[in-house]
Formats: C-alpha cells, sequence, structure tokens
C-alpha cells in the first residue's frame, strides 16, 4: 500500500492539565524556579516526564531571571598607614540619618588622614556620583588634590563616573575590603565623633538646621577641639607645626588651613 494512502497520523496534545499545574504553582510560589515546580509534581505523581512540562513551562513564560551579582575587583590589602603629609591621603564616607518628619537624608564625609581634618561634610537627602565629584572640586580648589582617596566599597564610588572623574585628575583610589570597616579607621573615628556630638545629640526639623550646626561642629573640631592621635593639638595647630602644602608659601598654607571658618567668624 502506498504511503501516501496510508500513514502515521500524530495524536494532539492537550496540555491544559499541565498549564492548569504550573499555573496554580505559580501563583502560590512565585520565587519556585523550574525544578522546584517539577519536584512538586512529582510528589503528586503525575506522568509528565521533565521534557514536557519544562517545554510548557518555557512557553508560559514562567523563566525566572536570576540577578547576577556584580563582580567588584578584588582590593589589595594595604597596611593602615599614617601619611607623612597634608594632601597624601583622603578618606570619604557616607552616613545616613533623619528629620523629625522621618525625611532620610545623608551625609558625605571628608577628611583629611594627616591632621584627621574636617576637609566637608554635604549633607542632602540625595548624593549621587556626580554630585561627590562636584564637591570634592570644591574642596580641591582651594586645598588642592590629593594623592590618594581612601574609601569602601558603596556604589557611587565604584561607579563609572566616580572611577573616570579620579582618572581625569590623576588619583589614585583605594577601596578597603567588603566587610572591613578597621581598614577605614581614621574615618570611621571621625564618624563616630559626628554621630556622637551631632546627629546623635539632637533632632533635625529641616536640612538647614543640621547643616548649620554641622558647620559650626567643624569649625570647633579643626580649631579648638584637641586630638589625643595628634598629640593633644587641633587639626589646624598640627599643620601648622608638622605639615606643609608643596607648591604654597606659608601665608598661602595658612589662607588655606582657614579657608573653611572665614564664612563662620
Amino acid at each position: 500500500m502506498s504511503t501516501s494512502v496510508l500513514y502515521y497520523k500524530p495524536k494532539s496534545k492537550n496540555d491544559a492539565a499541565v498549564i492548569d499545574k504550573l499555573t496554580n504553582l505559580a501563583d502560590r510560589h512565585p520565587t519556585y524556579g523550574f525544578w522546584k515546580m517539577y519536584d512538586m509534581i512529582r510528589l503528586d505523581e503525575l506522568p509528565w516526564n521533565h521534557k514536557r512540562v519544562h517545554r510548557i513551562y518555557v512557553d508560559m513564560g514562567l523563566n525566572i531571571r536570576r540577578k547576577k551579582k556584580r563582580r567588584l575587583p578584588i582590593p589589595v590589602k594595604e597596611p593602615l598607614t599614617w601619611p607623612i603629609d597634608a594632601n597624601i591621603m583622603w578618606s570619604i564616607d557616607f552616613m545616613q540619618d533623619s528629620l523629625v518628619c522621618s525625611t532620610k537624608f545623608r551625609t558625605f564625609n571628608v577628611i583629611d588622614d594627616f591632621n584627621r581634618e574636617a576637609l566637608n561634610i554635604t549633607i542632602d537627602t540625595s548624593l549621587s556620583a556626580k554630585r561627590i565629584t562636584r564637591e570634592l572640586d570644591k574642596i580641591i580648589d582651594w586645598r588642592g588634590k590629593p594623592e590618594r582617596i581612601r574609601m569602601d566599597n558603596g556604589p557611587e564610588f565604584t561607579s563609572h563616573i566616580f572611577v573616570e572623574w579620579a582618572k581625569k585628575r590623576g588619583i589614585k583610589l583605594l577601596y578597603i575590603q567588603p566587610g572591613k570597616p578597621t581598614q577605614n579607621s581614621f574615618i570611621e573615628r571621625f564618624n563616630r565623633s559626628f554621630r556622637q556630638e551631632i546627629l546623635g545629640a539632637f533632632l533635625f526639623d529641616a536640612l538647614s538646621q543640621a547643616r548649620a550646626l554641622t558647620e559650626e561642629w567643624i569649625n570647633i573640631y579643626n580649631r579648638q577641639r584637641p586630638h589625643d592621635s595628634l598629640n593633644g593639638l587641633t587639626p589646624e595647630r598640627f599643620l601648622l607645626k608638622y605639615g606643609k602644602l608643596p607648591g604654597f608659601t606659608r601665608l598661602q598654607q595658612d589662607m588655606i588651613i582657614n579657608r573653611n571658618f572665614v564664612k563662620l567668624a
């Protein structure tokens, strides 16, 4: 008999039962992947093999897209050293607090590791990578640029914008190892003082109030408060006694040191 007369006719596939089962599982367990759902189907002793279930699973668009963790370059562990002069190493970090109305705000803290001087504290509800580069540019305009900046692996510090900014400025970025805040101890100690004496000591009704108190505190911190780590000297006096800023005369150095405090006098 000719094959054009007699040939195999495939059976039509009815996947309604499989679709109903997968829909029910997806509604109850939206985070389950294919194999977890298939194992539950096998526990119910249903006669469908994994190839059929997977085909229907994909057709229904139930695939879970896994978020891949962005791999950061492994930072080189460097010992925490005390720089021999100003503008060799700066440390930067973020802190967070909230107003009385529960509005959260962040602070961007910058210090010079040599004399523990508070170079700036920026306060706002949002501090992006572009914003922190602008704030650092403002400091560099009157202070000069640092050779290195030490920081953690926050998204603002690892962003393309911040990395490219540092390359153009010729500044080396040093990232501490994740979960090792002791590798950035200078600014961690600074953050503790700022938390105890300002953020944890006052209730803020507005950002302007937090900024005003912070500016006043920076003035006291740099000019009036002695530091045990600086042999009982203030950051200002320590810089005048032991530091030097290359390329500047002594008068210009004094003007740079007092730059933050003229507007507060």
